[in-house]
């Protein structure tokens, strides 16, 4: 009952916090200090928690986003930090390995969080928590009130000092509700009950661990089976190996047939994908130079849809070959080496994207999309990896489904550190003379680029494009120059931070702004 009571303390606490510190705020300093609350009283909630290797290391990278958060302040970082956030609260509720199902316990907690909030007033009601004693002291303080009451008045027709000293008290009290209405005001009043949501989320565990549960039920190692040939005849993977193979997918050699079509099916696979890899090292390894008529986004783009298609393909055909007791098979040494030749043909066209990616980049600067292409190449070349561990060490998909999973959250939390908005200015504009560069492209990356466009002005003015205009905050005339978008969008931002309290102050902001008042005072002294 206690534990219910304290439940409900913290998430109303939690709900009052939010809404204190992000009103009108972003994302920044407040949310050290909400962490800081969430964190105490999830341990305090769950203190055996903290003594799990896991959550040490989850930790850490959640201390990272949030220094990301105050530091970079960019959208990525506050992906990680929910993220990570997400995943510290789960693993110290539940046991817990995989990332895919802790995110759905998460989802659940939230999904539940209403019914768990009630379920805990309703618990603590039925505790041993009564109103008898708060009764008894009412019945206590009704004659010294009184009392109070009316020696109150007497001292205040009788003392002018006095009777000024209350009149200043009653307006202070006047002015205070007044702001204290104008505070709650309706929607502030819904700000709040997000707070609540989201605390309540956040510190309320749902009484649904079925996905806790599933996970601690899977294993990494595949352990052979035997099989109940009527359960057999029964799933999915024997309808399907019977509409392709026939009479050949029944009976004693399924097996051994199973092998023989996948060591056939591999090795036509590596067959046509050779002729693909070779053609790549003879074009674009080796023989690539760059035309006017190459169209350097479908060339990049032509070769990642490709890689996806093969890599999918790769995936989902070995999981096949490779789901069960064809792991034990003791012929299967051939089905294995068409195997690791597929993986590591997947790996040599992970190398072709990545070298019609640098070209792209080289002639066109960096771009979100072409930084992208190079994180999904590192995440495909780790799954390729992962997958040959998986036939190699005789893994279970569970397996290669977690690990990949952990790695992503690294590559997140690692890549929530760069600003990646300031990296692309700072890159394109130092090499304005060798690239095309995409003004419009530039105005519309965040605000800490502001500095780094004010510095090489002669680009905007060069370009000499009209912007046309839209629907936001920059729609005041038909067409505007690169100059006067830049113009608007620095004071857009001069005007937003006023309206920020230190609460909003994060590093990228006092960055800009530090920048703009050097090159005003600059200005002024010339």
């Amino acid at each position: 009952m206690k534990k219910a009571s304290l439940k409900i303390v913290l998430v109303s606490a939690g709900a009052i916090l939010f809404n204190i510190l992000f009103w009108q705020e972003k994302m920044a300093l407040n949310t050290l200090l909400f962490t800081a609350f969430i964190l105490s009283a999830l341990f305090a909630l769950y203190p055996t928690s903290l003594k799990q290797p896991t959550m040490k290391w989850l930790l850490a990278a959640h201390i990272v986003t949030l220094a990301a958060v105050v530091i970079q302040n960019t959208l990525l970082s506050k992906l990680a930090f929910s993220v990570s956030l997400l995943l510290v609260i789960v693993f110290a509720q539940y046991l817990h390995r995989s990332v895919w199902y802790a995110g759905a316990s998460a989802i659940t907690n939230f999904i539940m969080m209403i019914h768990s909030f009630l379920e805990n007033i309703q618990l603590m009601r039925e505790g041993k928590f009564k109103l008898k004693g708060v009764g008894k002291m009412f019945r206590f303080l009704v004659i010294p009130l009184i009392l109070v009451f009316v020696f109150f008045l007497l001292y205040n027709f009788a003392n002018a000092a006095f009777q000024d000293l209350m009149n200043d008290v009653g307006i202070a009290l006047q002015i205070f509700f007044s702001k204290l209405f104008t505070w709650f005001s309706w929607q502030r009043f819904g700000f709040l009950l997000l707070g609540l949501f989201v605390t309540g989320g956040l510190l309320l565990r749902s009484n649904i661990s079925y996905f806790s549960e599933l996970d601690v039920k899977k294993h990494n190692d595949l352990w052979r089976q035997k099989n109940d040939l009527k359960e057999w005849k029964k799933s999915y993977w024997f309808e399907l190996l019977s509409l392709l193979m026939g009479r050949f997918a029944n009976g004693v050699m399924a097996l051994r047939n199973e092998n023989i079509t996948g060591i056939i099916s591999l090795m036509l696979l590596n067959v046509l994908l050779f002729c693909i890899n070779y053609l790549d090292i003879v074009y674009v390894w080796f023989g690539f130079t760059y035309k006017n008529n190459i169209n350097p986004s479908e060339y990049v783009h032509e070769g990642t849809g490709l890689l996806i298609f093969s890599i999918v393909l790769a995936m989902a055909l070995l999981l096949f070959f490779f789901r069960g007791n064809l792991n034990f098979y003791k012929k299967n040494k051939w089905l294995k080496y068409g195997a690791y030749a597929w993986l590591f043909q997947n790996a040599v066209l992970v190398v072709s994207v990545l070298f019609r990616d640098y070209y792209y980049i080289a002639h066109m600067g960096l771009a979100y999309k072409r930084i992208g292409v190079l994180v999904f190449l590192l995440l495909v070349l780790v799954g390729l990896i992962t997958v040959f561990i998986k036939i190699h060490q005789r893994k279970t998909t569970y397996y290669l489904l977690r690990v990949n999973a952990w790695f992503a959250i690294i590559v997140l939390v690692v890549a929530s550190c760069i600003h990646w908005d300031e990296t692309i200015a700072k890159y394109n504009l130092a090499r304005k003379n060798t690239v095309l560069l995409d003004v419009k492209f530039l105005l519309t990356l965040s605000d800490k680029t502001l500095p780094v466009l004010e510095k090489n002005m002669d680009v905007l003015d060069k370009a000499g494009v009209k912007i046309p205009g839209s629907e936001g905050e920059y729609l005041y005339r038909s067409v505007l120059t690169p100059r006067e978008v830049f113009e608007i969008r620095k004071k857009v931002f001069l005007q937003q931070q006023q309206t920020y309290s230190w609460l909003s102050w994060n590093a990228a902001d006092s960055y800009v702004k530090e920048s703009f008042s050097k090159t005003t005072l600059s200005y002024s002294l010339k």
